[in-house]
């Protein structure tokens, strides 16, 4: 099929709207009237039906070129941002002259006011610059500006006074009058958990964009913190917090970038944004990047922001702008976006994903955006330029499905809002984040100093940073038992009973999440012994909790989503009699308000996919991340660690071999320049920066394996001052990683001349020990000559994996049977290392069974193992039917692989270990277990959390719940002996499971075992397109021409084709000779038939090759790059198979052979990337 041309637009900055002065100018102006035209489309919004056709714009390109900001490498004041700035800062640390004043901003201020906090006078520096401004911009007025002293409110103190002592929450008692008021106040998109793999999600995509319905959307993923902002009061929030430098640094960069968007005008525009979002209840949420609060990829050579979601909050479930409303938001606003580009064909989305298949390994921010703005049917740049603000180092894309009319919405918003201009450009701008950071070296003189050069029109006060200081300074933490009362109280409205029930759903179920309260300084006037307000945060700690939130939300539809980034307002008061039978009367009859969005329900509509690229993995999981197992535990453990994460990554074999010997070299560089002090992983670029770009520096393969390097910017003098965790939480290098999906493709041997350790991720009673004795005594071991040895762990004393590792050295090609249970991640890391070690392979061998979604093992398994450890006597590790705390022990042991699901469990020791034997436990066929047991159980693990919640991993026989733990041991006992002839009839009989467990073993060492892998497409293998040819029938055509023709006969007779010819393709286009987005654009064929015409065999007297064509699929012509296109047949001594190419030229000479085939013989190949 043809395809017309793309037609590019191009915008200038000049081509503005005019932008009123009056706030009735706003964005619901413009949405009320756009939307006439063309619906919201959410992010996460249904698509449309399949019936509807779509718009007419599908094949143009709109290419928007916003002004050159800045020059790459320069701050936002235009100043470069160097080695040479930076040593000025760190030389005149005091230079800033931030100082109290008297000064006021002229903008508006909220009507509550409250006290501002100043900072200690400081002395500027002889001669130093005053770049200090005021009068520029109506934000600042001379130094960072205090307010003057206001007389404490008596009242409110005292009020106060008793609320942090615990008066006021402790005596507010629930009752029939208790009402609650939960209203989100920031929040950021949802997170929904793909569970199908990466290439399922790719294959659907293509799918519904050649179905027309819909279209796949890609964009930038800038290397960051989240950071949300509500307005004043509403709110500054990170992805977990508030109130601490993550979100001071938001507001300073979120105001800068105010000033340079509006110049004078900023003052006016920072109080017109607050106002809007406070009156609107609307929320931004941002990407920020910074040098200040830790190193990820790169260290950006500006500090900036670009949002990422627009939110109304409104008083229901949040709604979410599509991006064409957030860059039309944005423009009006003049606030920073994305890039973003729109693919709404098959050609243009298919080629998207070769393209990033193309680069992932070696892509920088150059490479992939002129890649991806060929081949996207819109291409949206963003007003931050990646390259310049950022670096070249880029984190990756997001790609999801939106609706097919998002094309036709971006195309009318660029239209409408072309790129505005920046008129704080040329200006001073006062201090850069660098700079006050530099001058302030605590975290609190930092927030201070940030706060007061953000301004008082765009922060009038820091009661979310520092409380009330009239009231002295009181924890921001409420007590726990806010969340119980919150629950315990009727719902004021639906939006409270939706955010009940998911809090209810969350404790009841046990998810990995806490639920921190904090006193609301906002709402301090409001604040008496019958209303307590309180600010909310959801944090979820791991990404299982929102895998199983998700699960819940399919049985129950009506849930609201878990977001990311969960903020809330929440009240607690009382009403009086009158008022209480009503609103009891509102709350039980409560109905949702609003229409429910059924696209979160939708699989279609939340398929996403995060595509990240090797040059920034390499910083920050193998360098960063490893800094860790590097220090703690040596070379061979960070090796068995990087070896292990570019598996998981199907990181190709050449690349691993690349970064193997360069990550050998760094870790002897960094051991012995630091010896065994650990490098800080927030500062560990620089270190590394300068490693990396010597290392770059020796070959053109290091600089494309580098990718960037060089041009570091020092943070050590103005790196803020973070007092806790990393906000993100990307620092644990294991929780960045999705299991792969299982299936069959591949085959991994044994070597019969390493060693073999089979060990044990089981619980007792899984009947490790008599398995091990079983193996012994086996005729024949494994069905090779290797040795078999077992160590029981019950009888060794001290370090048992030491003495194993011992043994192996001892005993290097034997098989050794480590009878001890392998719990945990720290346990497998210990024979990862022995293997790399002592030149060994490792099987886990893990008992069958179905797990929970928390756990690999069932209830039904534990009560196995727990009736088997009952029924022991005299064991040698004193866990029998005689031990006080038998249950307890078990259930210690059970809660060592908590959080994670079976598929989680066996994908992870698949992946480090590459296979897996699996020991039949229970009959599949089995009645359910008896009520008793489960509950006995279930009481159980109820008790150990309790216990464990309190005291940690004391001892059950001391502690708060010792009579508990009687009573509970002796019933569990009863009930398992009681039911002793169900627990026996439904466990597989162990002959039968031995004689499993044995053939398993013996395929695996034998090299027979097809290893589950991962369903993605091997990252980094596509360097070339081209089409596959059956080799019978080229070789069947050879003969055919040896037989017609004399002088092919004689050229192929001591030549044995067979042997030669292992692969037969006609090469299309090839990334290094013609770029990345030739290569791409054969993706629309990819896996299609495509018929080849043969028309000459050309050979000399070290070359043969068949000149072809390929022909056409469903009407469209596949024309290679190549200028002779051919397939290559051998090629002798000292020529390569690219030397081919010259066959037409040495015809010419007279040193090759051709004889045409005429008619041309078709033989039809299958079009891929190699």
């Amino acid at each position: 099929m043809s395809v017309s041309p793309r037609i590019v637009y191009s915008f200038t900055p000049k081509l503005i709207l005019p932008y009123l002065s009056s706030s009735s100018r706003t964005f619901l102006h413009f949405h009320s009237r756009f939307l006439n035209t063309f619906s919201t489309s959410l992010l996460f919004s249904p698509l449309m039906p399949n019936n509807q056709r779509r718009g007419g714009y599908k094949e143009q390109k709109w290419q928007v070129r916003p002004s050159s900001n800045n020059a790459p490498g320069s701050s936002s004041n235009g100043e470069p941002v160097c080695a040479a700035t930076t040593e000025a800062i760190t030389n005149h640390l005091n230079s800033l002259n931030i100082t109290e004043s008297s000064a006021q901003s002229s903008a508006p201020v909220a009507s509550l006011q409250f006290r501002s906090v100043g900072l200690a006078p400081q002395s500027p520096v002889q001669h130093q610059k005053v770049i200090w401004k005021p009068k520029s911009y109506g934000t600042v007025s001379g130094a960072p500006t205090v307010e003057a002293e206001k007389a404490p409110n008596e009242q409110k103190t005292a009020l106060l006074s008793k609320l942090f002592k615990g008066n006021l929450l402790e005596n507010f008692t629930v009752d029939n009058s208790t009402f609650s008021r939960a209203q989100v106040r920031a929040t950021f998109y949802p997170k929904f958990e793909n569970e199908k793999s990466d290439q399922e999600i790719r294959t659907r995509m293509i799918e519904m964009v050649s179905k027309g319905l819909a279209v796949v959307e890609v964009s930038l993923k800038h290397s960051g913190s989240l950071f949300m902002y509500a307005g004043h009061p509403g709110g500054a929030y990170a992805k977990n917090s508030f109130g601490n430098i993550y979100t001071a640094v938001g507001v300073f960069v979120l105001g800068r970038m105010f000033r340079e968007a509006w110049g004078t005008q900023a003052s006016k525009k920072q109080a017109e944004f607050n106002e809007f979002l406070e009156r609107n209840r609307m929320c931004i949420s941002m990407e920020l990047v910074t040098a200040v609060l830790g190193d990820h990829g790169q260290r950006p050579r500006d500090d900036y922001a670009v949002v990422t979601a627009v939110t109304e909050l409104g008083n229901g479930k949040p709604k979410f702008y599509s991006t064409p409303d957030v860059i039309a938001f944005c423009r009006e606003w003049r606030l920073p976006t994305n890039h973003v580009w729109l693919f709404s064909t098959r050609k243009s989305v298919t080629s998207f994903f070769a393209a990033f298949d193309a680069l992932c390994e070696e892509g920088t921010a150059t490479s992939v955006c002129h890649a991806l703005d060929e081949v996207a049917d819109i291409s949206v740049p963003g007003s931050k330029d990646h390259i310049k603000v950022q670096g070249e180092i880029l984190e990756g894309l997001v790609a999801r499905m939106v609706k097919r009319e998002s094309s036709e919405h971006m195309e009318q918003v660029l239209r409408d809002f072309p790129p505005p201009p920046l008129e704080g450009e040329g200006l001073d701008l006062g201090p850069t984040l660098r700079e006050i950071c530099a001058a302030n070296r605590s975290e609190t003189q930092q927030i201070k100093a940030l706060l007061q050069s953000a301004g008082t029109a765009f922060c009038p006060n820091y009661l979310d940073w520092f409380g009330d200081e009239d009231s002295a300074s009181h924890s921001k933490n409420a007590d726990q038992s806010v969340v119980s009362k919150f629950l315990q109280s009727h719902p004021a409205d639906f939006s409270t009973k939706k955010i009940q029930e998911m809090v209810r759903l969350m404790r009841e179920k046990r998810f990995p999440a806490a639920f921190k309260c904090h006193y609301n300084f906002h709402k301090v006037n409001d604040l008496s012994s019958d209303n307590l307000p309180f600010k909310m945060v959801i944090h979820v700690y791991s990404d299982s909790g929102f895998r199983r939130y998700q699960k819940e939300m399919r049985h129950q539809p009506g849930l609201w989503p878990l977001y990311r980034g969960f903020f809330v307002d929440l009240d607690l008061f009382k009403v009086n009699e009158n008022k209480t039978a009503e609103m009891v009367g509102s709350s039980n009859q409560m109905v949702k308000h609003e229409e429910e969005d059924s696209s979160l329900a939708d699989e279609d509509a939340n398929l996403m996919v995060k595509l990240k690229f090797l040059t920034y993995k390499l910083r920050t999981f193998l360098i960063r991340n490893g800094l860790s197992t590097l220090f703690k535990e040596g070379p061979s453990a960070y090796k068995a660690y990087y070896l292990r994460q570019m598996k998981i990554w199907n990181t190709s074999a050449a690349k691993q071999r690349e970064l193997s010997k360069m990550l050998d070299e760094w870790a002897v560089y960094i051991r012995r320049k630091y010896g065994n002090k650990p490098l800080s992983s927030s500062t560990y670029l620089s270190e590394a920066e300068p490693f990396l770009e010597q290392y770059a520096k020796r070959s053109p393969q290091n600089q494309a394996l580098i990718g960037s390097a060089g041009n570091l910017v020092r943070v050590e003098d103005f790196m803020a001052i973070v007092e806790g965790e990393d906000e993100e939480g990307d620092l644990e290098p294991t929780k960045d990683i999705a299991p792969s999906s299982p299936s069959i493709s591949t085959k991994d041997m044994v070597a019969k001349n390493e060693g073999l350790i089979v060990f044990f991720p089981g619980i007792p009673g899984c009947a490790k020990s008599a398995l091990c004795k079983e193996i012994l005594n086996a005729p024949g071991g494994l069905g090779d000559d290797r040795p078999v040895h077992s160590l029981m762990g019950d009888l060794i004393k001290g370090r048992y994996w030491q003495k194993v590792s011992d043994e192996r050295r001892r005993k290097p090609y034997s098989i050794m049977l480590a009878d001890k249970n392998a719990p945990n991640e720290e346990v497998w890391r210990q024979i990862e290392n022995m293997c790399l070690s002592t030149k060994a392979s490792a099987i886990p061998v893990i008992p069958d069974s179905e797990g929970t979604e928390t756990n690999p093992y069932s209830v039904d398994a534990l009560a196995v193992f727990m009736f088997r450890v009952l029924h022991r006597v005299n064991h040698p590790g004193n866990l029998d039917k005689s031990s006080p705390n038998a249950g307890y022990v078990m259930l210690m042991f059970y809660h060592l692989y908590d959080g994670k699901s079976r598929k989680e469990f066996e994908s992870e020791l698949i992946e480090r270990f590459g296979s897996l034997v699996r020991m039949p436990l229970l009959k599949p066929e089995r009645s359910p277990l008896p009520e008793s047991v489960r509950s006995i159980i279930e009481e159980g693990i109820n008790l150990y959390k309790l216990h464990t919640n309190k005291h940690g991993r004391l001892e059950s026989t001391k502690g708060t719940y010792v009579k508990e733990w009687i009573k509970w041991e002796k019933q569990l006992r009863d009930i398992l002996l009681g039911n002793e002839d169900y627990l026996n009839s439904i466990q597989v009989p162990f002959e039968f499971a031995v004689k499993d467990v044995l053939e398993q073993l013996k395929v695996i060492a034998r090299g027979e075992y097809a290893a589950p892998t991962s369903e993605k497409r091997k990252l980094g293998s596509i360097v070339f397109a081209a089409i596959s040819l059956p080799i019978p029938e080229i070789l069947g055509l050879l003969n055919d021409l040896a037989q017609k023709d004399p002088k092919t006969g004689d050229f192929l007779k001591d030549k044995s084709m067979e042997k030669y010819i292992q692969k037969a393709h006609l090469t299309l286009a090839h990334k290094r000779s013609h770029g990345v987005t030739a290569v791409a654009n054969y993706g629309s064929f990819l896996h299609q038939k495509v018929p080849v015409d043969v028309r000459a065999l050309l050979f000399s007297d070290k070359l043969a090759a068949l000149e072809a064509e390929p022909g056409s699929v469903e009407g469209e012509k596949v024309n290679s790059k190549n200028q002779w296109p051919h397939v290559t047949l051998w090629a002798g001594e000292g020529v390569t198979a690219k030397d081919a190419n010259t066959l037409p030229q040495l015809l010419s000479q007279g040193k090759a052979t051709r004889i045409d085939i005429n008619p041309p013989v078709t033989i039809t190949g299958t079009l891929e990337f190699f």
